[in-house]
Formats: C-alpha cells, sequence, structure tokens
C-alpha cells in the first residue's frame, strides 16, 4: 500500500537492496556473524513505520491492535524537548524469537494539545478530533474477538489485517476547511498533519541498511535528495544505537471542503522516505555517554535544515565522539553495550566451568560476544529528520514537558523499559551458555 501511495519508497528499496548486497559481499565475517546469530534474514525484511494519533482513546486502541500482532510499546519519548509537541511509544515485539520472526516496529506518537498557546485553537482541535473514528467497525469487532479468543483463526487474521489496513491508508480530502487548516498548520504542521484527516496515515516505512552512508552517497543516483547530514552518532568501525537519513517530504495535493460544501484545493506536507542503520543498544551509562558527547558536539555547531554547514557539523561530531571507544571489546569492558553470549567451537567441544566470571569464560575463549541490535529510537534524531523535511521554523521552543503518567494512562498500559528488556536478553545469554557447560560437565 505504501509502495503504491509513495513511489519514492520503491526507489528506496531498490538502493537500500544494492547497499546490503555489496556490503555483505565485501565483508564476509559480518555474513557469517549475521548468519550464526539468525539475523541475516531479517535485515532484508526489518521495517519500522511512524504513524501520529490525536487522542487518548486512538491510542489504546492502537495498543490493543497491535497486541493482537504480537507488538508491545516500548519506550517512552519526549519529542516537546526537540521542539515537536508530541509523547510517543515504541510497538514492537519483544522476544528475541519473536524479533527475529517479525522485525517490524511502529513509532506512535500522540499529540499533545496541551502545548499549544491558543487556547480556542486548541478547543476546536479537540472537538475535530472527537468527531473521527480511525478504526473500522470490523477492525474493533476482530480485535476484541481476538482478545477473548487468544487469537484470531486463518481467516478471521487476514480480515482483520486488511480491515485496520484501512486505519493507515492515505486521504487526499481534508476532514476540514482551507481555513481551520491554515490555523493548525500555523500553529505546528505536526498538528495541521493530525487534526486535518480522516486517520494516521503512514508518515514514512523505513527499510534497514547495512551501510547508511553509502545510501546517502548513491540516493542522488536515483534521483532522490537526501538530507544534509545523517542523524545520530557519526559514521564508526562499531556502530553504536541509531543513525537515520530521509529525503524531502511530499508536497501533495488535498482537498478541503468548506461550510456550503464546495471543495478547495491545496497541498500537504508530511509524508516521506527514510532509511536507517542499528548498531548496539548502549547501557545506561553508555547511553549516558552518548547523550553528553551528542551535546557536546552540537554547542560546537548545531545542524542546519537547509545544509549549510553540515561539514562543520559532521566534524564536530565526529571530534566529540572519540571518547567513545570504538571496539567491542573496549565497549564490553566498560559496560558501555549490551551483548548477547554464545558458546565458541571451542566450548562446545571443551568441557569447562560454569561457575566462572563470564569474563573469564571469554578470556578462555569458551564463549564468544556478539552486540545486541538497538531496536528502539532517539528522540532527537527523531526532531532531525522532522525539522530537516519541514524547515527550521517547524522547531518551536516548547519547555521540555515529559509526562510520562499522563502518557501511560491514555495509553492503558506501562510502557516497558527498552533498559532492563535488553539486559534480560543479555542475561539469558549468559545463563544459556552456563547451562550448556553445566550440561556438558555433567555428562562428563
Amino acid at each position: 500500500m505504501y509502495r503504491t501511495e509513495v513511489p519514492a519508497y520503491g526507489t528506496l528499496m531498490d538502493i537500500v537492496a544494492r547497499v546490503n548486497t555489496a556490503t555483505l559481499n565485501a565483508d564476509p565475517a559480518l555474513k557469517h556473524r549475521l548468519e550464526e546469530t539468525d539475523s541475516l534474514e531479517r535485515v532484508s525484511e526489518e521495517r519500522h513505520g511512524a504513524i501520529r494519533l490525536g487522542t487518548a482513546a486512538e491510542l489504546a486502541m492502537m495498543r490493543r491492535v497491535f497486541a493482537v500482532m504480537g507488538m508491545f510499546p516500548v519506550g517512552y519519548y519526549d519529542l516537546s524537548e526537540a521542539g515537536v509537541p508530541v509523547h510517543s511509544t515504541a510497538f514492537r515485539p519483544v522476544g528475541d524469537a519473536a524479533l527475529k520472526r517479525n522485525p517490524f516496529r511502529v513509532f506512535t506518537s500522540l499529540l499533545r494539545l496541551d502545548l499549544i498557546a491558543d487556547e480556542a485553537l486548541r478547543a476546536e482541535a479537540e472537538t475535530i478530533l472527537q468527531k473521527r473514528q480511525i478504526f473500522t467497525a470490523s477492525a474493533a469487532e476482530l480485535t476484541e474477538k481476538a482478545e477473548q479468543q487468544g487469537g484470531l483463526d486463518a481467516d478471521d487474521a487476514k480480515r482483520f489485517v486488511a480491515e485496520v489496513l484501512e486505519t493507515f491508508r492515505w486521504h487526499n480530502q481534508a476532514k476540514i476547511d482551507l481555513a481551520m487548516y491554515k490555523r493548525l498548520h500555523d500553529a505546528h504542521r505536526l498538528v495541521a498533519d493530525v487534526v486535518s484527516f480522516k486517520g494516521p496515515h503512514i508518515n514514512h516505512l523505513t527499510p534497514r541498511t547495512l551501510d547508511i552512508d553509502e545510501v546517502q552517497r548513491l540516493m542522488p543516483e536515483y534521483g532522490i535528495a537526501p538530507k544534509a547530514v545523517v542523524e545520530g552518532p557519526p559514521s564508526r568501525r562499531c556502530a553504536i544505537l541509531l543513525r537515520q537519513t530521509s529525503f524531502k517530504a511530499l508536497e501533495e495535493a488535498v482537498s478541503f471542503q468548506d461550510a456550503d460544501g464546495t471543495w478547495q484545493q491545496g497541498t500537504h506536507t508530511a509524508r516521506f522516505g527514510e532509511i536507517e542503520s542499528r548498531g548496539i543498544a548502549l547501557t545506561p551509562k553508555g547511553r549516558g555517554l552518548y547523550d553528553k558527547l551528542l551535546t557536546e558536539s552540537r554547542k560546537v555547531v548545531r545542524p542546519a535544515a537547509d545544509g549549510s554547514n553540515a561539514r562543520a557539523y559532521e566534524k564536530a561530531l565526529a571530534d566529540a565522539f572519540v571518547p567513545f571507544p570504538d571496539s567491542w571489546a573496549e565497549i564490553r569492558d566498560q559496560g558501555l553495550g549490551y551483548f548477547r553470549y554464545s558458546l565458541t567451537p571451542k566450548g562446545r567441544s571443551t568441557i569447562g566451568s560454569a561457575d566462572v566470571s563470564i569474563d573469564q569464560l571469554v578470556a578462555d575463549g569458551l564463549v564468544c560476544f556478539d552486540p545486541i541490535v538497538y531496536e528502539d529510537f532517539l528522540p532527537v534524531s527523531a526532531a532531525g529528520i522532522f525539522q530537516s523535511n519541514l524547515g527550521d521554523e517547524a522547531a518551536q521552543e516548547f519547555a521540555a514537558n515529559p509526562n510520562q503518567q499522563r502518557f501511560e494512562r491514555d495509553l492503558g498500559a506501562s510502557v516497558l523499559n527498552e533498559f532492563d528488556h535488553y539486559a534480560g536478553i543479555e542475561a539469558q545469554s549468559i545463563a544459556e551458555c552456563r547451562a550448556l557447560l553445566s550440561a556438558a560437565q555433567a555428562a562428563e
């Protein structure tokens, strides 16, 4: 559906496939480790989408819909600190096996009308949002059926997908008149995007690449102009967290209906193309260092949306991140990242003690470690993508206003803590190594 709506998305997929194939051919060791960790197939399948919701009721129902597909809210993101009036979570699978089978995530934002200064406009927007229903009756019915019986059979599952898909479809007829659209747009472009339409169209769908710098370089060859800088950490041998780039948002024809029923032509800018590369999930210590270094780089140069200072920013970013170690061994030794442990060939064929420390098992060559992929998001990067598409004026001065308690109340559930989740994956892998070593000892 999205490829039909945004043909340039298909072009992005072609670029990413070309780059991923070339990267794997040039780096057999990388390909081997992806195969060993059962991660190779998911790279080409992996996507994240992004949607924006208008009301607490929409958010609560969206949670229930995604739960049918085994996707749960992970993390809380306050984008007001970056000038965007939303707070968000990411719906995604949470188990290791589930992620390999279903490597999809949807970054889901809820509009913060309380951050809009114009009280009258805020009330009007709220009235408009309360009148809309973004889910079909059948989607709601099938969601309830899945909850009651613990899932859906094959026929109902097909119906469920078809019905839920309607929620995310693009509509080129706005639900408001042009004058109201302009008022919302003047308050904030994102407010206009959320309030003006029948539902939360997908504003981008993002494939994962193994070399984002190469994708950035190739995009102009395919007639796509990339944003000036890649968001996130600088290019490194050992990738950390998340790097993202995008192409300019589309200016799309939209019709607005006046009170007398006549339609006026206008335009709306919201949907764009995005590509990402994912590195290791960082521990709280590692994330603290990342945030500190990113802040230091932006004190030197803050990237402009028009790209006029791109080279200066990239240099400042690279210089700032010199203190962050760039080898997996150092990252592990300093407790900066999360790793998945497994037995080496020596560990599988040698009787070793399961009682010694994991560091000793690594030193003895019985256990190896691979970085755990970061499955989540970075608020500053998300805001950077948004601003690069809509211009510097899209960023407004909102006081940082996190309200996780309110978000979770609207959601109807607590969000999972990403650090606890990654720590659990790491701990489980260590326990599995010890269990295999103990079993070998017992057999001996």
